[in-house]
């Protein structure tokens, strides 16, 4: 006979027990949307929604949605989760309001979404000034990353439609700004677009740019402090003329399509003119090198361009296209920024890679399927990932600090949200006793001490 080994404890499950909460480390972002002022931005901007009467507040129904998505839901009833727990999330609404207020505001159409739009621009400006050097614009400038999200619907809902990459639903655009290694991003633009939208239509580049720059602190909205980076899809006339007329130009690194025109610019390239790639560490990238393509290479695009080249050896295997040349996987982005070494302009570019980080994070928070029908539903639903990517972006930056600071939504969930604590009053007060064998309580605690010291707002 073998020798069982690992066996599990036998247990007992009866319900009638008491004093018990869980989801307990939803309190750490219930206490960040507190500090920062984001409860108060909603209740004030949403205030034209609530009826006469009315028992519970438009703006914290659409946090609590925000709240549940944050931690894992992925439909209106899940909120249901933030119900069970009044000591920790305060009274929520029934399933029927909360559903007539997502109606009510997508009815409302451009005037909501401007309404939570404003209340996230105020609550952010004030968060990177008590994130200090944790902030976004620590080192003097903003990055903002532009890339197409494909979202599939497992249902006929309005405007999904195939997509070229043979599957079915909506090919949004959404835009982050970069925490770079040591964090998240923070999102500042979702366009829901039907699913037959193009990759390069300039004029939905345009409108995410827009929405981008008026999430940003004024000081960023113009000038060269405010980088805006794209695939090689936003690379159209339209959009770099737009990005060089406005104000005293944005910088940008913007994809470009490797044309005929270009093809023959990189095959007159003197070898002497390559230069090694490199790491973000500042070593040598073996077997890439960048150079500058000089002169008037695509005639009528925007005057102060730049066209920069990398070529690459393919990974073993990799099929070549017929862009390419040499043997080698060319690719080229076009940008206006001047005085730096074209390898860290490379470096900088390549660096775009962290976008498809938020975009799994996104997917995981909410965006992974639309939940409602309507084309307008889901447009206050793509704002509700947006609030719940917020805040799950700024409670790290606010509370958390060395590796934690850089866990994604999954595990931020596992190992803080999902915790589990003893909810005791005294003294007029409650208190949430989290046990002491949970690896990660001294994790919740400090970051919530933190959180508990910065100032309140107004």
């Amino acid at each position: 006979m073998s020798k069982r080994i690992g066996s599990y404890p036998r247990v007992r499950v009866s319900d009638g027990g008491g004093g018990v909460v869980s989801q307990v480390g939803g309190v750490l972002l219930v206490e960040t949307a507190r500090k920062t002022g984001l409860a108060d931005a909603l209740s004030v901007t949403l205030a034209p929604w609530r009826k006469p009467r009315a028992v519970h507040d438009p703006g914290k129904i659409l946090l609590d949605l925000a709240l549940t998505v944050a931690l894992g839901g992925d439909c209106l009833t899940d909120v249901a989760m933030l119900r069970s727990e009044p000591g920790v999330f305060g009274p929520v609404a029934s399933d029927p309001t909360v559903s007539r207020l997502v109606d009510t505001l997508a009815a409302a159409g451009p005037r909501a979404l401007a309404a939570v739009r404003r209340a996230r621009a105020e609550v952010r400006e004030r968060v990177w000034r008590l994130a200090g050097r944790a902030a976004p614009d620590a080192g003097g400038d903003v990055v903002v990353a532009i890339d197409g999200v494909l979202v599939l619907a497992h249902s006929e809902k309005e405007d999904a439609a195939s997509i070229w990459k043979k599957t079915f639903g909506h090919h949004s655009l959404l835009a982050f700004v970069d925490h770079g290694r040591e964090g998240p991003g923070e999102p500042v633009a979702g366009l829901l677009r039907p699913g037959k939208a193009g990759s390069n239509t300039a004029a939905d580049h345009i409108a995410a740019a827009r929405l981008a720059l008026a999430q940003m602190p004024k000081k960023y909205r113009r000038g060269r402090r405010t980088l805006i980076r794209t695939d090689s899809g936003s690379g159209t006339h339209e959009f770099l003329n737009w990005l060089t007329v406005r104000g005293r130009w944005l910088s940008y690194s913007v994809g470009m399509t490797i044309t005929e025109a270009i093809h023959q610019a990189v095959l007159l390239v003197p070898a002497s003119t390559w230069t090694p790639a490199v790491e973000p560490d500042g070593a040598i990238r073996d077997g890439a090198w960048v150079a500058e393509l000089a002169g008037d290479v695509l005639k009528g695009w925007p005057k102060g361009m730049r066209l920069v080249v990398r070529k690459e050896r393919p990974h073993p295997g990799a099929q070549l296209r017929f862009t390419d040349a040499d043997g080698m996987r060319l690719t080229c982005f076009a940008t206006n920024t001047v005085d730096v070494p074209i390898a860290a302009l490379e470096l900088r570019h390549r660096q775009r890679a962290r976008t498809e980080d938020r975009i799994r994070a996104a997917r995981d928070t909410g965006l992974r399927n639309l939940p409602l029908h309507d084309a307008t539903q889901n447009q206050i639903w793509l704002e509700i990932v947006q609030l719940a990517l917020d805040l799950l972006a700024w409670m790290p930056m606010l509370a958390l600090d060395g590796p934690a600071r850089r866990w994604e939504p999954k595990r931020l969930r596992l190992r803080l949200f999902s915790a589990a604590a003893q909810l005791v009053t005294t003294g007029r007060r409650r208190y949430l006793r989290l046990t002491r064998h949970w690896p990660w309580t001294q994790t919740i605690t400090t970051a919530f001490e933190r959180l508990q010291a910065l100032p309140n707002p107004g």
